[in-house]
């Protein structure tokens, strides 16, 4: 099966050996986002809410890239540094996927995150 590469100048550029996301088949594997600013290359200011919102706009983009959207997320997993952000994170997590399209989900505590991030998120999406 033929994998394709997407890479979109709209998400953070990949800082290691890793594209934003990858197509194989009828699905789009995306690489863990975090709350990196694409147009400054530096990690968002603030809180687990403009975390999260700066990773779920990366998301969106590269899944825009390859020509899928929000609604076509089929798992995500989100890893926190600390899970007393939850309910912040879930609230901003939820504007992008309504209970009518939701994916799958897991959310992880982590001791650390790259860049000292809050928050990181991948999905799998089908096209």
């Amino acid at each position: 099966m033929e994998k394709r590469i997407i890479k979109s100048s709209q998400a953070p550029i990949p800082v290691g050996p890793y594209n934003q996301a990858v197509i194989v088949g009828q699905f789009v594997y995306l690489s863990g986002q975090i709350p990196i600013n694409p147009r400054t290359n530096e990690l968002v200011q603030g809180g687990i809410v403009e975390q999260t919102e700066q990773v779920l706009e990366n998301i969106k983009a590269v899944l825009e890239e390859a020509g899928s959207s929000c609604s076509k997320v089929v798992k995500t997993t989100v890893f926190l540094r600390n899970m007393n952000d939850f309910s912040k994170m879930n609230e901003v997590y939820a504007k992008y996927f309504s209970l009518d399209f939701a994916p799958a989900r897991s959310t992880v505590e982590v001791a650390r995150l790259p860049k000292d991030a809050l928050v990181e998120i991948e999905a799998i999406a089908v096209l």
